[in-house]
């Protein structure tokens, strides 16, 4: 009779063990609307433009994947790549570029950063955020220094923040 206790209590455990395992199989996962990229980057490149920058303002998904850019007048061809690679290294590290690019210099061992493909440290990407989950980042590109592309995204996320809940 103890063995066979010992068998029920075991193939319940067992089943317990597969029905969490089953629990988190499927994820789910919150992510940005076309909408909502659109107008961080609308907001992104307003904002450069009431301080007189032209600038270009791309915005990821979680994983990384371009959902809106806006380019303004005048803006230097550069920009388009320097915004995205911004908002990938962003929306990769959940952290914002500047504050990686500040880190690297400090950090000799985060220095190596750098040589992943597609990584931009330099300011003006930062993540884009519902509570503590990054659903995305912005990137902007083309203003006189990366710490003015960072307000310029900062103050899009602070236009936008309604919608971040």
């Amino acid at each position: 009779m103890r063995k066979i206790h010992t068998l029920t209590a075991i193939a319940l455990l067992a089943a317990a063990g597969f029905a969490s395992a089953q629990s988190t199989a499927v994820r789910t996962e919150k992510n940005m609307s076309l909408d909502l990229a659109n107008q961080i980057a609308a907001a992104s490149v307003a904002a450069c433009s009431a301080n007189g920058y032209a600038v270009t303002a791309t915005v990821v998904d979680r994983a990384g994947t371009v959902r809106a850019v806006q380019r303004a007048d005048n803006a230097g061809p550069h920009t388009l790549a320097a915004s995205q690679q911004k908002a990938w290294t962003s929306a990769s590290a959940k952290n914002t570029t500047l504050a990686m690019m500040e880190g690297a210099q400090k950090n000799p061992a985060a220095a190596n950063l750098v040589y992943i493909p597609g990584y931009l440290l330099l300011g003006g990407g930062v993540p884009v955020k519902v509570g503590n989950d990054v659903i995305g980042a912005v990137g902007v590109g083309g203003a006189p220094g990366g710490h003015l592309d960072e307000q310029c995204a900062m103050a899009a996320l602070e236009k936008v923040k309604d919608l971040l809940k």
